[in-house]
């Protein structure tokens, strides 16, 4: 079992290389969430376009994620006119122009294989700064018994991302928290099985003593978390799961805190699936290698079958069981 990393393997590896020797290059691949790349030389080997097409862009664009990369990427930041077709958003790295230092250059190749992660980063990073407003202009109820009310003035806008065909997050900000909430279908009966431990596993984690700064996590299936049952169209049934974490300002107090908070939590559908796809490999093996122990036993389980030897009237010999 391992942590999924934030950034693009391929597009780090492609890139040192580059920043080393210059080279042509037209490498086309797809990374989680059925996000595809393109790296490519199209105008000379000293030029590299890397383009991204990623589903939810229209949902990111609505929450800054162009501003965004424009603030992370100024200089190379394509415009929307000079995109490659066919996707969203380009880079173009001058390996003329690349900084002085290795470290400068490296800092960079990592910063670029962060594409998506920066690029899916805009709606977190829009809600906590929602939640440092509400938290400054909130007031405490006057009434005791209207402590556990929160009205719609103290929850922020509801971001809907959605990053697949049939699933999306849900981003909410309040006064004291940042609700998110992701929506996963399991589409096959061990899927949902093995992905119902696992997050109740989630759930009774935090009880642990040394896990009590983490955040809560919350699942349901069937029905829909109480914060996005009015969405219209969403799905139930078993097949689908609902995980909730709320966030509090400790887990994305200062930017370098926020930013691993986020990377962290935007791959929680694809570590979720990436893992019980390793527990259904790891339960297959050990099936076959019992069976095969089970075939050893029951071959040294035969009995021996005694041959007898016969004769003919004629003095030939044969064998009979």
């Amino acid at each position: 079992m391992i942590l999924l990393e934030s950034h693009s393997v391929i597009i780090h590896d492609v890139l040192t290389d580059r920043f080393e020797k210059p080279s042509r290059a037209d490498i086309q691949f797809v990374d989680y969430d059925n996000v595809r790349f393109h790296l490519s030389t199209p105008q000379s080997k000293a030029q590299v376009l890397l383009s991204m097409g990623i589903q939810c862009w229209p949902d990111l664009v609505k929450f800054g994620a162009r501003e965004h990369l424009q603030q992370q990427y100024a200089g190379l930041l394509l415009g929307e006119a000079e995109t490659e077709p066919e996707y969203n958003v380009s880079l173009l790295i001058d390996l003329e122009k690349l900084p002085a230092t290795p470290e400068e250059q490296t800092e960079l190749i990592n910063q670029i294989s962060l594409l998506k992660a920066t690029a899916m980063s805009a709606p977190f990073l829009s809600a906590f700064a929602e939640q440092a407003t509400l938290q400054a202009n909130y007031k405490e109820p006057a009434g005791a018994q209207q402590m556990d009310l929160q009205p719609s003035e103290h929850k922020g806008e509801l971001k809907v991302v959605r990053y697949r065909e049939e699933e999306a997050i849900y981003i909410q900000a309040s006064h004291d928290h940042v609700t998110i909430i992701f929506s996963t279908v399991f589409k096959e009966e061990t899927d949902r099985v093995y992905g119902r431990v696992f997050l109740q596993e989630f759930v009774d984690a935090r009880q642990l003593q040394s896990l009590q700064s983490a955040p809560q996590v919350t699942y349901s299936n069937r029905e829909p978390p109480l914060e996005i049952r009015h969405i219209p169209g969403l799905k139930t049934g078993e097949d689908w799961g609902y995980v909730t974490f709320i966030l509090f300002p400790r887990h994305f107090a200062n930017p370098t805190k926020a930013l691993s908070t986020i990377n962290r939590i935007q791959l929680f559908r694809d570590y979720l699936h990436y893992h019980i796809k390793c527990s259904k490999a790891y339960m297959h093996s050990r099936m076959r290698y019992r069976v095969a122990e089970f075939l050893k036993i029951l071959n040294r389980a035969k009995p021996e079958v005694a041959h007898a030897e016969r004769k003919t009237a004629s003095g030939r010999t044969f064998r009979t069981r």
